[in-house]
C-alpha cells in the first residue's frame, strides 16, 4: 500500500464507476492501491440523498479541508485583515503583505471568501472591494511587450527600504477613456502628488513626469514605477531627473499598497474608463 495521500478527483470517479459495476468496498480499494477503511470512510462520509456522487464527494471534501483551514487562520489574523480590508487594501494586496512581511500565507481568494462570508451574515466588508472580482482567465499572453533594460526593484538600494529619507518615489498611471488623458500618481512616504499627461504615450508621460518632478530634483533619489508601456522611456526621464528608476514585479501590486491606495482615493470621484 502506498503512503496515504488524499483521495483524488480521479479517484473518486473511479470509486463511483467500480460502484455502480457491483464492486465492494474491498475490491474497490484493491483497485485503486488504497485500504478498506478509506473507501469505507469515503462511502460513508460524502454520500448525499442520492448516494454516491464523485462531483459532490469532492466538493465536500474541499468543505471540509476549506474549514480546517480557516480554523488554522488565528482571529488576530483575521482582525489584522478586517482593518486593511476596511483601509481598501485589495485582497490580493493583503495576501502579499502577510507573506513578505508576516510569513503568513493567507490566499486572496481564502479573503474573498471571508469577505462574502461576512456579507452573508450582515456584515460590511464588502463595500471595501473596488470593484466585483474578475473570472481568471486562461490561456491569454501579455501581448503589452517587455520595457527595455528595466531594471527589478530588487536592486533598489537599502535605504528606500527604511524609509529615512524623502526622495524615493513610486510612480504608476490612471487610465481614463481609450485615448483620453492620463493621470500620473507619485507617492512619496510624506508627499502626494498628480499630474496630468494628455494621452498614456511614453513620450507624453515622460514629459508630464520631468514637468511635475524638476522642481524638486534634489528630493528625487529613486524612481518605482509599474510595468506599463507608458514608462518604456524611464532611462530618458530617469537621467533627466538624475535618478535611479526600478520597476516592481509585474502582479505583485501589494508591494506599492500605499501607491494604489492613493490611486483608490482619487479614482472613487470619477467612475474608471470615464473621462479624466
Amino acid at each position: 500500500m502506498k503512503n496515504y495521500t488524499q483521495l483524488t478527483e480521479a479517484e473518486r470517479n473511479q470509486i463511483y464507476a467500480l460502484k455502480q459495476a457491483g464492486h465492494q468496498k474491498s475490491a474497490i480499494a484493491l483497485q485503486l492501491g488504497r485500504h478498506r477503511s478509506t473507501i469505507g470512510r469515503e462511502l460513508q462520509r460524502n454520500c448525499g440523498e442520492r448516494g454516491y456522487r464523485p462531483q459532490q464527494a469532492q466538493q465536500l471534501a474541499g468543505q471540509r479541508r476549506q474549514e480546517k483551514a480557516e480554523r488554522r487562520i488565528s482571529e488576530e489574523i483575521w482582525h489584522i485583515v478586517n482593518d486593511l480590508l476596511r483601509e481598501d487594501w485589495s485582497p490580493e494586496h493583503i495576501s502579499g503583505w502577510l507573506s513578505a512581511t508576516k510569513n503568513l500565507q493567507v490566499s486572496h481568494e481564502r479573503i474573498y471568501q471571508h469577505v462574502a462570508h461576512d456579507k452573508q451574515h450582515g456584515g460590511t466588508l464588502y463595500i471595501h472591494l473596488c470593484c466585483r472580482k474578475k473570472k481568471k482567465t486562461y490561456g491569454s499572453t501579455d501581448r503589452r511587450g517587455t520595457i527595455k533594460n528595466r531594471v527589478s526593484r530588487d536592486h533598489r538600494p537599502d535605504i528606500v527600504e527604511e524609509r529615512s529619507r524623502i526622495g524615493d518615489w513610486e510612480v504608476d498611471t490612471v487610465i481614463g477613456r481609450r485615448g483620453g488623458a492620463v493621470l500620473i500618481t507619485l507617492a512619496e512616504r510624506k508627499t502626494r502628488v498628480i499630474a496630468l499627461a494628455p494621452d498614456k504615450r511614453a513620450d507624453s508621460v515622460n514629459q508630464a513626469l520631468v514637468q511635475t518632478l524638476l522642481p524638486y530634483q534634489d528630493q528625487v533619489h529613486t524612481l518605482t514605477c509599474d510595468n506599463g508601456k507608458e514608462f518604456a522611456l524611464h532611462q530618458e526621464f530617469a537621467s533627466t531627473l538624475q535618478a535611479d528608476c526600478f520597476f516592481a514585479h509585474p502582479y505583485q501590486a501589494w508591494q506599492r499598497a500605499a501607491q494604489r491606495k492613493y490611486e483608490r482615493t482619487y479614482t472613487a470621484i470619477p467612475p474608471k474608463r470615464s473621462e479624466l
